[in-house]
């Protein structure tokens, strides 16, 4: 099977990219590195030209999901892997990928939560310019959370097409899935429901940046959703909070890491409160409840009934 090095970047459709790219700034904490020829704006927090791009939408959500493989050798066995598993595989046009800063990329639909999956090898690096953090000491874009109503078929999917591994499942109510070999509890999650965006997280790298957001956020009237709290599955120290469009953010602090050989078995937690929430915080209904998945391509009941 191919190998994967990272969640790379998250494409956004935002209603104002340019007001949403500033929020990102001033309370998420990224840097801006540049607007597109057609407005969208470039956001980062590590040495890769962007971590988060931003398109102007009247229909806010997830856009695209881009993995960065290890090396072109793993593009290429993704390529051929995901090809012989049936999926229609879309190179990226070379202008867009110079536009994206980005060598050859290709893209792909995730037949069940409809996302939009970008494979890719190269991005460009902003050595001279390296990530400053702000706000928040934001280690990485740490993973995104989509819904889907076919979870168990979803959860398969995952681990034997797309070659991600199960670190723990919240009975049907969410899985917590790596990219392998990213050694990350998780870097995907899928939850069980209609078709949509659950959150997009950012891990920081000291549980002052927990704390110092909740005020920092509170002052700036923006809508804190859920937290503080710590996840049982991953360890985390986790805080949710809105942007501008409702779309929800999560800062979290630590989490367990797998080797890539011998790793533990993934746990099974009964859909508890306590399975989500060692410390008792109650969700805000507003949490995850708002965001759209752009779909460009079949879904697996349009699959299933085309055989």
């Amino acid at each position: 099977m191919f190998r994967y090095s990272k969640l790379g970047y998250v494409a956004l459709n935002v209603s104002d990219a340019e007001h949403t790219a500033e929020f990102y700034r001033e309370h998420v904490g990224l840097t801006r590195s540049g607007t597109g020829d057609d407005g969208e704006q470039f956001l980062r927090c590590s040495t890769d030209h962007h971590n988060i791009v931003l398109y102007k939408s009247d229909s806010p959500g997830v856009k695209r999901i881009g993995w960065e493989m290890e090396n072109e050798d793993e593009l290429d066995n993704a390529i051929a892997a995901l090809s012989d598993a049936g999926l229609t595989l879309n190179q990226v046009p070379r202008d867009e990928c110079k536009a994206l800063h980005q060598g050859r990329s290709v893209r792909f639909t995730e037949p069940h939560s409809g996302a939009t999956f970008e494979l890719y090898s190269a991005i460009n690096q902003l050595r001279g310019a390296p990530f400053v953090p702000t706000v928040a000491k934001i280690q990485r874009i740490g993973h995104i959370v989509v819904k889907t109503p076919n979870h168990e078929a979803a959860v398969d999917y995952y681990m034997n097409t797309l070659n991600f591994r199960m670190s723990d499942i919240i009975s049907d109510k969410v899985a917590f899935l790596r990219c392998f070999p990213n050694p990350y509890h998780h870097t995907m999650g899928l939850g069980n429901g209609p078709r949509g965006m659950h959150h997009i997280n950012f891990m920081v790298s000291e549980i002052d940046d927990i704390g110092k957001a909740i005020h920092r956020l509170k002052k700036a009237q923006v809508a804190i959703v859920h937290g503080p709290g710590r996840h049982p599955p991953s360890g985390s120290i986790f805080l949710y909070f809105l942007d501008p469009d409702g779309m929800t953010i999560e800062y979290s602090f630590g989490m367990e890491e797998f080797p890539e050989q011998k790793a533990r078995k993934a746990e099974y937690l009964e859909a508890r409160s306590d399975s989500f929430d060692y410390w008792g915080a109650v969700p805000d209904p507003r949490k995850s409840s708002y965001g759209s998945v752009e779909i460009l391509g079949p879904l697996i009941e349009e699959l299933e009934a085309a055989k």
